[in-house]
This record gives C-alpha cells, structure tokens and sequence, in this order.
C-alpha cells in the first residue's frame, strides 16, 4: 500500500461491530433460514410496490464492493406499461428463437426441468422490472470520463445484494437473461457503451404461483466448499 500518495487518505474502520461468536453463529443461521427461502418465481402479481421499497434496496445494491470502487453499475427501473409491453415483446422474439433452435439440444434439456419457455407474461404482469447495466467507463468525482474495472464481477456481486435486499424486504424475484439484450439499451435510453447482464423482474409472487420442483434443489455444502 502506497501511503505516501496524497491521493490515498485513510480513516478509521466504521460501523464495524464486533460480536459474540455464539451471536455470530446464530446471525448466520438465521440469515441462511431467510435465505434459502428465496425462490425464483414466473408468476407474478399486477398488485402495486411501493417505488421507495425497491429505491431502499437499490441503495443496498449500491454499497457493494467493486474494482476501484467505481460502482460502475446503473440500474434503469421500470414501472411505465409501454416499455414493460416493448421489453416483453423484444425479449419474447429472441425467446422464440432460443427455443426455437439457437439454444442446442444440450441446453434446451437442462432447462426442460425447469419448464421454461419462450412466454414472458412476467414482464408485463410485474410492477417492477430492473434493467442492470455495467459501464465500461462512466464519469468520476471529478467529472472527468474513466475506465472502469472488474465491471462484470463488480455489477453480479452488485446484484447479488440487490436480490438478498429485495428478498429480505419481502418480495419475490426472477433473474431474466434473454440472448442478446441490446434491445434493452433502446427502451431504457442508456449509451452503447453499457452492457445489459441481467433483467431482475420482481414483486408479490401471484396467488397459486408455483415454482418447479427440480429448483428446490441446492447443492449440499461439501459439493460447493472445500476447507484447505
């Protein structure tokens, strides 16, 4: 660490609380308990969300860690029915051409588990869908343009806190990747220079919404972990 760069000023941690590790232990099992009550959901209710409950969660997206802490991430939140009508209606075009052949028999059966198909009601049924884009350069403190680094790592851990915020705030979620998305800089009016990772679909799971048995499945902590 080169501290003599007047650039570099540190300060005393904050917030950092120290706990019990009985307490420790018991935080991490209550969170893993909330957790893994989190199920992707396709069938979503029109009941409205309060825009400040999904604006608090983005907050918590935006304290993630990223390269050079250049938070090199926008998310485009959309409630408006045309665009929610324009993105279903683009991503269930390409949708169709994924399932129709472009996907490969190797991957079509993966997903058949799944019980997935080129119908992306959700996008319109939603309240919310959330557009995460990552920058390739974007505007400093300074107001000078800068590369951004470690974008795609920076916007999926962003993304990750984004779904355990939406999660914990009592919503339901459904990560949506239609192949290619550049349709989605159009509709949300972001540069060229942005790239779409993920559209987040979220709000109140619909009455009688399922969720595919095969899903329920999680890899047990030996096949995930290994302690050296």
């Amino acid at each position: 660490m080169n501290s003599s760069d007047t650039r570099y000023t540190p300060i005393p941690l904050p917030d950092y609380v120290e706990r019990p590790q009985a307490e420790m232990l018991a935080r991490a099992n209550a969170f893993h308990e909330s957790i893994r009550q989190r199920h992707t959901v396709r069938d979503f209710s029109t009941r409205p969300v309060p825009r400040e409950i999904i604006a608090q969660c983005l907050r918590a997206a935006g304290t993630a860690p990223s390269g050079a802490n250049h938070q090199p991430w926008h998310f485009s939140v959309i409630a408006d029915a045309t665009r929610k009508r324009r993105i279903r209606q683009a991503a269930e075009e390409e949708e169709r051409a994924f399932y129709s052949g472009r996907a490969g028999k190797e991957w079509l059966e993966a997903l058949a588990p799944l019980g997935t198909d080129a119908d992306k009601s959700f996008l319109e049924a939603a309240p919310w869908l959330i557009c995460i884009f990552g920058s390739r350069r974007s505007v400093g403190a300074g107001g000078k343009l800068r590369k951004n680094y470690y974008v795609a790592e920076s916007v999926g851990i962003a993304t990750g806190f984004l779904i355990a915020a939406l999660h914990e705030a009592g919503l339901a979620t459904l990560t949506h990747t239609p192949n290619p998305m550049g349709f989605l800089n159009e509709i949300c009016g972001r540069p060229e220079s942005d790239k779409p990772y993920i559209l987040l679909v979220t709000g109140y799971p619909a009455d009688g919404a399922t969720i595919p048995l095969h899903a329920t499945y999680k890899k047990p902590l030996e096949e995930i972990a290994s302690f050296l």
